[in-house]
C-alpha cells in the first residue's frame, strides 16, 4: 500500500471513531522522524552531486550504511549525525514537536 492510500485509510478509520493508542502514536512519530532524516540526507547529498559511495567515503562509513540511512532503516546516533553533517558540509537542525518532525541540513558558508 503506498503512502497516499495508507493516509486515506488512516483518515477513514479515524472518522469512524478509532483512536490510536499512545504506543502507536509514538511509533508513528519515530517513523516520521526517520523518514524526514532520510529525505534530508538524500536531498543534501544530491544537491552536492555525491553518490552514496562518495558520501560514505567522506563520512568514514560504508555505502551500505548510507543506503540504510537514506532508506530510514538506521537509527542515527549523535556521532553519526555529526559525521554526516560534516561530510555534507552542512549544519544540522532537527525540530521535534507533538505531531511534526523537521530535519534540515543548512549549507555552510564558503570559506
Amino acid at each position: 500500500m503506498n503512502h497516499t492510500r495508507w493516509k486515506l485509510t488512516r483518515e477513514r478509520t479515524a472518522a469512524r471513531g478509532y483512536v490510536e493508542s499512545a504506543e502507536v502514536r509514538a511509533e508513528r512519530a519515530e517513523i516520521r522522524l526517520a523518514m524526514a532524516f532520510a529525505k534530508a540526507v538524500y536531498e543534501r547529498r544530491k544537491a552536492l552531486g555525491l553518490s552514496q559511495a562518495q558520501l560514505a567515503e567522506r563520512a568514514g562509513l560504508t555505502q551500505a550504511k548510507i543506503s540504510r540511512v537514506e532508506g530510514a532503516d538506521a537509527v542515527p546516533t549523535l556521532p553519526l549525525l555529526r559525521r554526516l553533517a560534516h561530510a555534507l558540509d552542512a549544519g544540522l537542525t532537527i525540530a521535534l514537536d507533538e505531531d511534526h518532525e523537521e530535519v534540515i541540513f543548512t549549507a555552510r558558508p564558503a570559506a
